[in-house]
């Protein structure tokens, strides 16, 4: 049987993702099931992949995620299965695309600058 790999990221997480065609379904993350791992919040978000193929086809997903939070881990677990599932079957890239899955969401935590308390806060200004 193949297994099709490709890492998916978000925010400061990174998923390694391994897609085997002909499964039941079945999703692993760190030797865990998805629904042990995340909340039905964050399996929604990493079925969306699954959602935006139009051919109902079973595949058995394990993957490894580190760093982040799990806001962060589940979007790099979905970016990583739409990448997967494209290396599987081209055919499948049309629709990720359409779906906005293959590009990276860039969106990072801005750093904090100083003489300041945050990255947009200021500390308190008193005008006498």
């Amino acid at each position: 049987m193949d297994k099709f790999y490709a890492t998916g990221r978000r925010k400061t997480s990174v998923a390694r993702v391994w897609v085997t065609p002909g499964g039941t379904g079945q999703i692993t993350v760190n030797r865990k099931t998805a629904a042990e791992y995340f909340d039905a919040t964050r399996i929604q978000v990493i079925n969306e992949a699954f959602g935006a193929l139009k051919e109902e086809q079973t595949y058995d997903v394990w993957a490894t995620v580190r760093g982040g939070g799990v806001t962060g881990q589940a979007g790099a677990l979905r970016h990583g299965l739409a990448r997967a599932l494209v290396a599987a079957n081209e055919d499948n890239r049309v629709d990720m695309r359409k779906a906005g899955l293959l590009t990276r969401d860039s969106r990072m935590v801005e750093r904090k600058k100083y003489g300041q308390p945050g990255a947009r806060k200021r500390f308190q200004f008193s005008k006498r």
